[in-house]
């Protein structure tokens, strides 16, 4: 990978690699799940939520059989042990649900696949009655053993009262000196204990990522699907090629999603809301038909129903906006609450306010809410109209109906009613010249 990041931390969709299997894992409802870490342990523990979870290290790294040995001891004596990959992250639960399945009834599941260019894997071997007699990797095949299609993906399922027994007669004789777990294979043969092969349903689950290639690749697969899954739920998206959904993103009937708009964590968009080109929306809610306008960025916000939101404009953590508010270009806002049909226009920032209902704020308006030390709140009441170019040092609040007029500096509160002006005499100086480049 050419990084200081362990390789199971490398993102996908937004998420570490490994964190796709755990879930997918999840899905299974395992009795026990336990993690075998290594290279980049502590990082790995650190910065995984995983508290169902048991921690195994592998303090040398030994080979995938030296893996899972070290599980074994975390896990129940009974049931079935089912071996996934933390670089494998598309692999899907209904193909892992089949090989559980086929280990319950005491077989060796294995799942395998067929691959036009198999370089790098280990390859099937399967005996004259057509039967998996064993795995050989590639490092220790013979020529005509590379030519095989047939490949192994390293996840398979045992029953635990047999892997034991196989993981303690495991050599190292190989090209590696490691301990493999495809050996499994071929001593399961030896006992007389039957192989099933399981295949995937999709020829990209069993992908794994060791490079920044792969990872491009399985982010291209993964953002297609997710863009398969819109579209069949109604969603317009006007390339299925430039949306990227990192978490989960849920859409009401009639919902179009422009160009190379991104969705992080959890995301919800009411019926026939509309996303311009090259929004970003992270943690966030969306009422019924509003028009979140291009490049607007709304980050752990909610926005009620027929609000419109931009071009350029930056809904931050804690705002939540209530129906028909309107948010326009170069507009910020933070922690703060908007009331029913209030507007913030053009060029505003309202920083840790309550705006209640039917307010217009001008152009320019800023709330300084941050004296260096501590911040403070902006009350602004309903039917207040605020003026371009002005400025409400918090903590201040303007009352019920007030207006406010172009370019005041409020400092103390507003009362209800009637115009606040902080009046300045207009001079004028005759004869005054501009300053002249030397």
């Amino acid at each position: 990978m050419r990084s200081d990041l362990p390789k199971v931390l490398h993102p996908l969709a937004g998420r570490p690699l490994l964190a796709h299997v755990i879930d997918t894992a999840r899905r299974l409802e395992p009795r026990k799940l336990c993690i075998v870490i290594g290279h980049g342990a502590e990082v790995v523990r650190e910065r995984l939520s995983a508290a169902d979870a048991q921690w195994a290290v592998q303090e040398q790294q030994l080979g995938t059989g030296h893996a899972v040995l070290q599980a074994l001891p975390h896990l129940d004596r009974e049931g079935v042990v089912l071996v996934l990959y933390g670089d494998v992250p598309l692999i899907a639960s209904g193909t892992l649900r089949s090989l559980v399945d086929a280990a319950s009834t005491g077989h060796l599941a294995l799942l395998t696949q067929e691959l036009d260019a198999p370089r790098g894997y280990g390859r099937i071997v399967r005996d004259k009655a057509g039967r998996v007699a064993k795995i050989v990797e590639e490092k220790d095949a013979m020529p005509e053993q590379r030519a095989i299609r047939e490949v192994n993906t390293g996840i398979l399922a045992a029953p635990r009262a047999r892997l034991d027994g196989w993981l303690a007669r495991l050599g190292n004789d190989n090209a590696q000196g490691e301990y493999y777990l495809t050996d499994v294979v071929a001593l399961a043969v030896a006992d007389g204990v039957p192989v099933d092969v399981r295949h995937p349903a999709s020829p990209h689950e069993c992908l794994g990522v060791n490079s920044k290639a792969d990872l491009a690749f399985l982010e291209r697969r993964y953002q297609a699907g997710e863009a398969a899954r819109l579209l069949e739920a109604g969603v317009t998206l006007c390339d299925p090629a430039r949306v990227d959904v990192r978490g989960s993103l849920e859409c009401g009937r009639d919902v179009s999603i422009d160009v190379g708009c991104i969705f992080e964590g959890s995301v919800k968009l009411g019926d026939g809301v509309q996303v311009g080109a090259h929004c970003i929306v992270r943690d966030a809610t969306v009422g019924p038909g509003t028009e979140i306008k291009p490049y607007s960025h709304i980050e752990e916000a909610s926005i009620g129903a027929r609000a419109r939101i931009g071009p350029y404009a930056r809904i931050r953590p804690g705002s939540a906006l209530a129906d028909e508010v309107h948010i326009g270009n170069f507009v910020e806002v933070k922690a703060s609450k908007f009331g029913k049909g209030s507007k913030a226009n053009h060029l505003a920032y309202i920083g840790d306010s309550t705006v209640g209902r039917d307010v217009n704020i001008g152009a320019g308006t800023i709330t300084c809410n941050y004296d260096g030390a501590n911040k403070h709140r902006t009350v602004i009441e309903d039917d207040v109209h605020i003026g371009s170019d002005v400025q409400l040092i918090a903590p201040v609040t303007v009352g019920k109906g007030a207006t406010i007029g172009a370019g005041a500096t409020i400092s103390k509160d507003v009362p209800p009613g009637g115009l606040t002006i902080t009046e300045a005499k207009q001079v004028t100086k005759p004869g005054w010249k501009r300053p002249a480049k030397k």
